[in-house]
């Protein structure tokens, strides 16, 4: 799959639950919702491990854009602090410290004390330490390799439903839960190898393959509406 097919599915299906969003709104704009959110969330991401899964803790942030009753622009930005060895990935080499920047639409059914609502944010996700880089240091037997570690970003979708409850008009508490699919593309890396011909270590070129990994994530958190 490549990057602009992996934008283009969840996109699409933003925009079709937008326009059925928006025609069910137009009888119901004499209720109006504030238009501004803003809030904190505590955060989990399970992911693929070697060992089955493996889930990381994390805090995040979120602003929401009301344009009506029912739809909803999203920008989350989370955190999570532990710098996790094995993170999923081609050759596992996606670690250290989590990062993500998600932006997208959330669209559903809003009642008087809660709600329901599909979400759709395409975005990044960055790992501290995403990629290798091996070098060769010195000529002859008595040449070494040495790595080096270096941040790695790739295109994510975080896929799922929101429920809403409502305290007071300025208070929301929401719950989350979805699929982040995150989309590792195809690069090519240069692997240290001993070759036997002339008694020297080399750089192997290896082109890891492209793939997309699917990671369960759930949000609780309170927000402020203005």
């Amino acid at each position: 799959m490549n990057k602009s097919n992996f934008l283009i599915r969840p996109l699409t299906f933003v925009s079709l639950l937008c326009l059925l969003c928006c025609s069910f709104e137009a009888r119901a704009q004499s209720e109006d919702v504030p238009k501004v959110e803003v809030g904190i969330q505590f955060t989990t991401l399970t992911k693929p491990n070697f060992d089955g899964a493996r889930t990381e803790a994390g805090i995040g942030a979120r602003f929401t854009f009301n344009f009506n009753r029912s739809v909803a622009f999203e920008a989350v930005g989370n955190f999570f602090p532990h710098s996790c060895s094995f993170c999923g990935g081609n050759l596992a080499d996606n670690s250290g410290i989590i990062k993500q920047g998600l932006f997208g639409i959330k669209a559903g059914k809003r009642f008087e004390k809660w709600g329901i609502f599909a979400k759709a944010r395409p975005g990044v996700v960055n790992f501290g330490q995403g990629k290798t880089i091996y070098t060769i240091n010195g000529t002859g037997p008595t040449a070494f390799f040495s790595t080096r570690r270096e941040g790695q970003s790739n295109f994510a979708a975080d896929l799922g439903g929101v429920l809403e409850f409502y305290p007071s008009r300025h208070i929301v508490t929401r719950f989350e839960g979805g699929d982040t699919l995150i989309h590792y593309g195809s690069r090519q890396i240069n692997l240290p190898s001993f070759d036997p011909t002339t008694n020297a270590l080399i750089l192997v070129p290896f082109t890891t393959r492209a793939e997309t990994r699917h990671n369960f994530q759930f949000a609780a958190g309170v927000g402020w509406r203005f």
